[in-house]
């Protein structure tokens, strides 16, 4: 290492987050999901032989590639390394060895330079549809959550596995759309592999193993840094959700030591009978995720830059589910992860972490088919959106963002041209964001119907009905998620739900909350507010202290009125 300079150092490892990240953008352009190419839900990186994760692409979720973190190694287990060859491409769905529940496919790849094997490229994409129930709390075991395949090859030396390919067709509703994920998988690893041979080659390495050396030695040194910034405290956490039928608690004890911070989920619910439980894989991706936010955010997301933080968590409780147990919808535990997080650091450095949002993506699946008689196609369209984030010590929550799992909202146009389903509203919610000194951010209306002619099942995906999120320093509450048919039937916030032809799915999505008291909100913020309608009339004068005669002198203004 001492014959090159750091600069040379940090150029490759500069090179390497640009190889992972073109690698994350040829799975978008080729993937067949909409979930991947609209809503970004994939994740992709780069490894050296000992299957350590060197660099991450910026397009992805924390969930999958902090998660997948781990994965390689379960890979290179798995295979053996003397059944490693060139060509290679391996995948798995496996909950527990891949990214947390069945609809995610992890697909590694061996890199090969000159003959030798000098590391692994990983990607994992989320499928519309893997058989079983379908996507949704219903199942009461993995089992029954769709089919499952462990670690194995998908190609060998080049040649894809045929009989593989005829297994997946024969037990998913769309074999074209999820066999064409898997080849979009392979090939975004091929693209990488491109890339790594053409960089290694540029600055003339036999191997990786003294950039990946400088890599993480440096990030795990800069992360201790922060961490020896830190007082030596500990405080505890907790959050109550919704759950299936029954509330779930998540309790943790955050312990800031001097090489590390531990995160303990001891206390927390036992996993449920329906399927929202989180392997442990998926809960300490965010839980990591959440810590490295708050005190490490600058420094590059890679093995070295974890290390230091870990998670633990009994088993048999709903974040260190253990097979056989029920994880479809395993993101609305692990999305909440991080707020339990914050809700003990808040303790030890306070006015760092953000209020609580909306956290649980606000993710619906239409099953579409014809009506009694009528003609029509069937489909399955997956629709990814979300509610507000929460406010920051010194600046409002987003609107209808993702936070923490980072996915985009789909674009109504690429919703509706996956199936006859029709999106006829989708808008901000007014007054859905908790009121502060600063704002939590606005969920969404939405109104989801189908084509005539057809009917539907709508699996519901949703948390926030009964627990909204919690303000900070005295901020308020955001709105919770309500959810019901146009004629007034009610439906539940989680499970597969029946609408008959003609009806429509009334949505409002949840709002984040608000940081520090109302008062002491800027004024003129307020009246931004209420000009962008992102507040009523009602809730200036009443949460905000605005006169009646201010509130319409500023809607005047806005009019257009006012001379």
């Amino acid at each position: 290492m001492a014959e090159r300079s750091n600069v040379a150092w940090q150029v490759m490892w500069n090179r390497l987050i640009s190889v992972v990240e073109e690698q994350a953008q040829a799975l978008v352009r080729t993937a067949f999901s909409t979930s991947v190419r609209e809503a970004g839900d994939l994740s992709a990186g780069v490894y050296d032989a000992r299957g350590r994760m060197l660099a991450q692409a910026v397009t992805g979720t924390p969930g999958h590639v902090n998660a997948m973190a781990d994965a390689v190694a379960h890979f290179i287990r798995r295979i053996g390394r003397q059944n490693i060859f060139e060509g290679d491409v391996y995948l798995t769905n496996d909950p527990w060895e891949g990214t947390g529940h069945l609809h995610d496919f992890t697909v590694v790849s061996p890199a090969f330079h000159d003959g030798v094997l000098v590391g692994f490229f990983a990607c994992t994409a989320h499928v519309v549809d893997v058989g079983g129930r379908g996507f949704g709390a219903d199942g009461a075991s993995v089992y029954e959550e769709g089919i499952y395949l462990p670690i194995m090859k998908f190609a060998e030396r080049g040649e894809v596995d045929q009989t593989l390919i005829r297994i997946v067709r024969g037990n998913v509703r769309e074999p074209d759309q999820v066999v064409g994920d898997l080849y979009a998988l392979a090939s975004c690893n091929g693209i990488g592999q491109r890339r790594l041979a053409d960089m290694m080659a540029e600055f003339g390495l036999g191997d990786l193993e003294e950039v990946a050396e400088f890599i993480l030695e440096n990030s795990k040194r800069a992360t201790l840094e922060r961490i020896a910034a830190l007082p030596r405290k500990s405080a505890e956490g907790s959050m109550t959700v919704d759950g299936f039928d029954t509330p779930i608690t998540l309790a943790v004890r955050l312990s800031v030591e001097e090489t590390r911070i531990v995160c303990d989920f001891a206390g927390t619910s036992p996993v449920d009978a329906k399927g929202i439980n989180c392997p442990k894989v998926y809960a300490k991706a965010y839980a990591c995720y959440a810590l490295k936010c708050a005190i490490a955010p600058e420094i590059p997301n890679n093995a070295g830059s974890l290390e230091p933080f870990e998670m633990e968590a009994p088993e048999g409780t709903i974040v260190n589910a253990v097979h056989p147990a029920p994880v479809a919808l395993r993101h609305i535990i692990g999305h909440f992860v991080p707020d339990a997080v914050y809700d003990a650091l808040d303790k030890i450095i306070p006015g760092v972490v953000p209020a609580e949002g909306a956290g649980c993506l606000c993710n619906f699946q239409v099953s579409l088919r014809p009506a009694p008689g009528r003609e029509g196609v069937r489909a399955e369209v997956l629709a990814f959106n979300s509610g507000g984030s929460g406010a920051r010590p010194k600046h409002d929550g987003l609107n209808a963002t993702a936070f923490p799992s980072g996915v985009m909202t789909m674009p109504i146009e690429a919703t509706e041209h996956a199936g006859p389903v029709v999106i006829w509203r989708k808008e901000l919610r007014p007054d859905s964001g908790g009121v502060g000194a600063r704002r939590g951010g606005l969920g969404q209306y939405m109104e989801v119907g189908a084509r005539e002619g057809h009917e539907f099942d709508f699996q519901a995906m949703f948390d926030r009905v009964r627990h909204p999120a919690r303000g900070r320093q005295g901020g308020g509450p955001g709105g919770v998620t309500e959810i019901g048919q146009d004629d007034g039937t009610e439906m539940r916030g989680k499970g597969k739900q029946f609408v008959p032809e003609g009806r429509r799915v009334l949505l409002s999505l949840p709002g984040g909350a608000g940081y520090g008291a109302a008062a002491d909100r800027d004024p003129d913020l307020v009246r931004r507010d209420l000009v962008r309608g992102y507040i009523s009339a009602e809730a200036a004068e009443r949460d905000y202290g605005m006169s009646a005669d201010e509130v319409a002198e500023v809607l005047e203004v806005a009019r257009g009125g006012g001379g």
